[in-house]
């Protein structure tokens, strides 16, 4: 009886099926293989990057909002994390921006800029809006959420990623 369940566990697992587990852990939806960006302002830290097209609507504000709430929740390991905005010209006032999410990197984009945006995701050849991207300490692009996606299971995934990782 003991070692019925552990034979069959082998067996579905090394055997003829080679049947794995479906279920995932992380919310975000990975990157394989993680994309280099090079891009030196990314690098040291775990970034956690919004880009935005357009006017910055109450969407991008509340997105903007979890980011700063997620970062926060991270407590003693909030260090680590740095939040970028990157946006269009006339998307928004970015000294306004600035004042109410004082920890955020805003930019807009420049002709440097458009060699690592170019190597984000994109549907149908535009980078999507209401994303966000998290790059590792290395510059890697290897994971993003859904405009969708709940802030707890990006919180949850972040802290897991600071957990086992020793840079950054």
């Amino acid at each position: 009886m003991f070692f019925a369940p552990l034979a069959f566990a082998f067996y579905l697992y090394y055997g003829g099926i080679q049947w794995r587990p479906g279920h995932r852990v992380n919310s975000g939806e990975l990157i394989q293989p993680a994309r280099p960006l090079n891009e030196k302002s990314l690098t040291g830290k775990w970034s956690l990057i919004y880009v935005q097209h357009g006017r910055c609507d109450d969407e991008c504000q509340r997105h903007l909002y979890d980011t700063r709430q997620v970062r926060t929740a991270l407590d003693r390991d909030m260090t680590r994390v740095q939040r970028v905005f990157v946006g269009d010209a006339g998307c928004c006032d970015l000294t306004a921006l600035h004042e109410t999410h004082p920890d955020l990197i805003a930019r807009t984009p420049g002709p440097d800029d458009a060699a690592w945006l170019g190597q984000l995701p994109t549907r149908e050849g535009a980078i999507n809006s209401h994303r966000t991207y998290v790059v590792d300490p290395l510059g890697n692009l290897m994971m993003y959420y859904p405009p969708d996606a709940k802030p707890k299971g990006m919180l949850e995934d972040l802290k897991r990623l600071l957990r086992l990782s020793s840079i950054g």
